[in-house]
């Protein structure tokens, strides 16, 4: 016996540039796992389906077949069994490699009281949003009538235009009581383009130790972050040159995006071999113009990127404040920014262009964190406290650069024994 019907949708759609077709067969197929053999649901005989592709402005018309006589339910999904009435610390981490996401827990307050590895002073809400290597610690209570919650994670994406999986995982929440087959509550989560929901959170952290925020500062930078689209320089150009325009991406910190050496820096530097890194990273953007609005996002202006394997040289120990400022070129995004092996005081969070006669910065209890989004047409500021030995890699994580991934580079002059750069480890691999 077999069952199969059909959806169809045909409703009055908009006007757009493309329309697109979709068939979809939802089945169950066995896959060996472990050594364990187990029936899932799948669609178009993959887990998980197929991505469905589009651009603002598209339509998309989706057939729905079922194939399968009956959805069992999965048996595999996350739990946690709770007490009724009990607090439950919660390490949440985005393991991710470039997509950011939110997180809730359906009907339930989120108390967030540690942002990467600092305390923060307590400060609840109702779902929060990680970076891409950010870890966060909650406090949930389990203050709701006995059942079955959905804790949810779903991505959140501000570019717009650019494909991505809006796919959410789910687990489950479980009071001890509640009954074993009962269907779990949704947690609302986000839309996947609230940049409101994202701004809530951030305004909210304050830091717990807070006795180290400089005052004074001995070097400051304007960084700005964008995405350029350089013009096509290969011999096979269908292959290689499929960004818009018919260029290649790039990611940009001041507009130099950023070459990956045959020599770490790192080495480069311990060893004194030239010819693999320049100091001359700029301070601040070469033009200064409406980032967010003004941007050269189209042709005929010049959207294309310097390139280099560039370094800034910082004092030993100097107080750096850092403006990181998201431009409006191809598209504004949130940028998640992590500077290696440094922690930051972020003391300064906005909307548009940078304008320090605007800028409202917290002093008293900033958040000390690693890892931060530059929300789209922002002028965020964090100051670090001192530089420390070695070379600090500021990384800007883009979803869908696939040329000259923006890195600014940071390091410093060294003076006394205790400040200069230690030998390599024994066990440094030699290729």
């Amino acid at each position: 016996m077999s069952c199969a019907y059909s959806v169809h949708s045909t409703p009055n759609w908009p006007g757009g540039r493309t329309t697109r077709f979709y068939d979809f067969k939802i089945h169950t197929m066995t896959i060996n796992k472990l050594c364990n053999t187990k029936e899932i649901v799948a669609v178009n005989n993959m887990y998980p389906g197929p991505v469905v592709y589009a651009q603002q402005g598209d339509r998309i018309i989706v057939k729905v077949t079922n194939e399968s006589l009956t959805m069992p339910p999965s048996t595999d999904v996350y739990k946690i069994d709770v007490v009724p009435g009990k607090t439950y610390l919660l390490r949440l981490i985005n393991a991710g490699l470039n997509m950011e996401n939110f997180f809730a827990i359906a009907n339930h307050k989120l108390t967030i009281v540690e942002a990467d590895a600092e305390y923060t002073k307590p400060f609840t809400t109702d779902r929060v949003m990680l970076g891409p290597g950010q870890t966060m610690i909650i406090l949930v209570t389990a203050d709701q009538p006995i059942g079955k919650y959905s804790m949810a994670m779903g991505p959140y994406m501000s570019a717009q235009g650019v494909s991505f999986q809006n796919i959410s995982a789910i687990a489950h929440f479980q009071y001890l009581g509640a009954v074993p087959n009962s269907i779990s509550l949704p947690a609302r989560l986000p839309n996947f383009n609230d940049n409101l929901a994202v701004k809530t959170v951030m305004d909210g952290l304050r830091g717990l130790n807070t006795s180290n925020v400089p005052k004074e500062i001995d070097t400051n930078l304007f960084v700005t972050i964008g995405i350029n689209v350089n013009k096509c320089s290969s011999k096979t150009p269908q292959q290689n040159c499929q960004g818009l325009n018919n260029g290649t991406m790039a990611a940009s910190m001041n507009n130099v995006s950023f070459i990956k050496p045959t020599v770490s820096v790192l080495e480069a530097y311990y060893q004194g071999i030239e010819g693999f890194f320049t100091d001359d990273f700029p301070g601040a953007p070469l033009r200064f113009y409406d980032f967010v609005n003004g941007a050269p996002n189209n042709i005929p202006f010049d959207t294309n990127s310097m390139n280099g394997t560039r370094t800034k040289v910082l004092e030993y120990g100097s107080r750096v404040q850092i403006i990181l400022q998201d431009t409006g070129t191809v598209t504004t995004e949130n940028h998640p920014i992590h500077l290696h092996g440094y922690s930051f005081y972020v003391v300064g969070y906005g909307t548009g262009n940078y304008n320090p006669q605007r800028a409202n910065l917290n002093l008293v209890d900033p958040p000390y964190m690693n890892t931060i989004g530059v929300p789209l047409g922002d002028g965020q500021q964090f100051a670090l406290l001192q530089t420390i030995r070695g070379f600090g890699l500021c990384t800007v994580t883009l979803i869908y650069t696939n040329h000259g991934i923006s890195y600014g580079a940071y390091s410093e002059e060294w003076k006394g024994h205790l400040e200069t750069l230690p030998h390599p480890p024994a066990d440094l691999p030699r290729c």
